[in-house]
């Protein structure tokens, strides 16, 4: 690959990745070699076999990793903000599932989708794991718009049973049949967008619906996302309707939901040790949603102990339950979060450096996808151009503090080119 000089393209300037959670790779005023859509290499001089390769020189602006969503809902984006004063289930029951019941509503869907979308591109994140609603014409649409923007995603028609209201309950073969024609429909319809199997929450699917869609899963090899451990009245509300399980986990194992293949739990703020042994073991990635635990009174994740025990984990905006779908602010908050968790907890907490969070908005979200989210050889390139320049007012600090103070500071105005699988959109 490096011999020829097909289908290269070469960016300088401050390059800064992870390809641990506890140091950044910093490479000042260097290059970044980039064939097709994986990277060649990071060099602080440029190899002279490149010499005659143009350069898109960005100077001293800092190049980061695509920012990565590991949990969000496409279909709450409307009523962020609001609810707050509520815990999960009454916010669930008062302003979420009247919402989604909107987006039976063609034209509401389109709109309220496309503002999503276009607000996922500002804010920098060039991958997502999203959740859309029961409809299947909706969802389409919001795969539809993703891919033309071109971001990365798994897009997730959702599954509902019970306990929900009667605008937004399945018929569970109903549920079933209409999943089946959606994954047949769309999952070679698109260049960078695919369907994701997305029972709501234990609360809301049944034994058979479970035990259908993780056999949709297991046969058709398709990702799993759901909720778990979120708030403890919901899991109290699950050891009352399986009380045959361990525990909440067990439930989506039980049903082959839970890494038997790819999978993604939100959430996982109260996991028991046995659950979190299960979930390394699966090698189940955690989305931890500061922002949303916050804001609906969860709780605050484990998120530094489960780091230690070496448990996939990456970051997710959590719309509506978080506010903003910046995943900068998504990586403050969970900074934030962990030291309000040591101060409290105090046993053997550790709070969350900037390292580890710039982490697990880049490389750690990124083992979903594959190889993604660093910038080491064999990856594949997503990029954010960022100018900080309007964050001083006199001389800039080193590379470290320019990435916390984007972190605390920036916003979506602060980036000035997007990469995403090799290509500038």
């Amino acid at each position: 690959m490096e011999g020829s000089e097909k289908n290269i393209k070469i960016l300088k300037g401050n390059i800064i990745y992870t390809e641990t959670s506890d140091l950044f790779n910093i490479v000042k005023n260097g290059y970044i070699v980039v064939q097709e859509n994986y990277i060649v290499g990071v060099y602080d001089k440029l190899p002279e076999k490149f010499k005659n390769i143009n350069i898109e020189n960005y100077e001293d602006k800092l190049i980061i990793p695509g920012l990565i969503d590991l949990h969000t809902h496409a279909s709450q984006f409307a009523i962020k903000g609001i609810g707050y004063d509520k815990e999960l289930l009454p916010w669930l029951n008062t302003y979420t599932f009247v919402e989604e019941a909107k987006f039976k509503n063609i034209s509401y869907a389109t709109k309220i989708y496309k503002e999503f979308v276009d607000e996922l591109y500002n804010e920098g994140t060039t991958r997502a794991v999203i959740f859309a609603t029961i409809h299947t014409e909706a969802t389409e649409i919001l795969m539809n718009l993703l891919d033309e923007k071109g971001i990365v995603a798994y897009v997730g028609k959702v599954n509902m049973d019970r306990n929900c209201p009667d605008t937004l309950m399945e018929n569970s073969d109903e549920s079933i049949k209409n999943t089946l024609n959606w994954i047949q429909n769309c999952s070679k319809k698109y260049k960078f967008v695919k369907p994701i199997i997305t029972p709501r929450f234990v609360p809301s699917c049944t034994s058979y619906l479970m035990n259908e869609l993780g056999n949709i899963a297991i046969n058709d090899t398709i990702p799993v996302q759901s909720h778990i451990s979120e708030n403890l009245s919901e899991i109290q509300w699950v050891k009352e309707l399986h009380p045959e399980c361990k525990n909440y986990g067990d439930v989506y194992d039980k049903f082959n939901l839970f890494g038997q293949t790819k999978t993604i739990m939100a959430h996982c703020v109260h996991l028991t040790e046995e659950e979190i042994n299960k979930i390394k073991k699966n090698k189940v990635l955690i989305a931890h949603c500061p922002t949303s635990n916050v804001n609906l009174s969860s709780g605050i994740a484990p998120i530094s102990k489960l780091l230690r025990k070496e448990v996939l984990i990456g970051l997710g905006s959590d719309i509506a339950g978080g506010e903003c779908l910046s995943m900068l602010s998504v990586m403050a908050s969970a900074i934030r979060m962990s030291k309000l968790r040591k101060v409290c907890f105090k046993e053997d907490e550790k709070s969350l450096t900037l390292k580890e969070v710039f982490y697990l908005a880049t490389k750690g979200g990124g083992k979903f996808f594959g190889n993604v989210g660093s910038f080491e050889k064999g990856y594949e390139f997503d990029a954010l151009v960022i100018d900080d320049d309007n964050l001083w007012k006199d001389n800039k600090g080193s590379i470290e503090e320019r990435i916390e103070r984007l972190v605390y500071l920036g916003n979506q105005k602060n980036i000035i080119s997007r990469y995403i699988c090799g290509r500038e959109i």
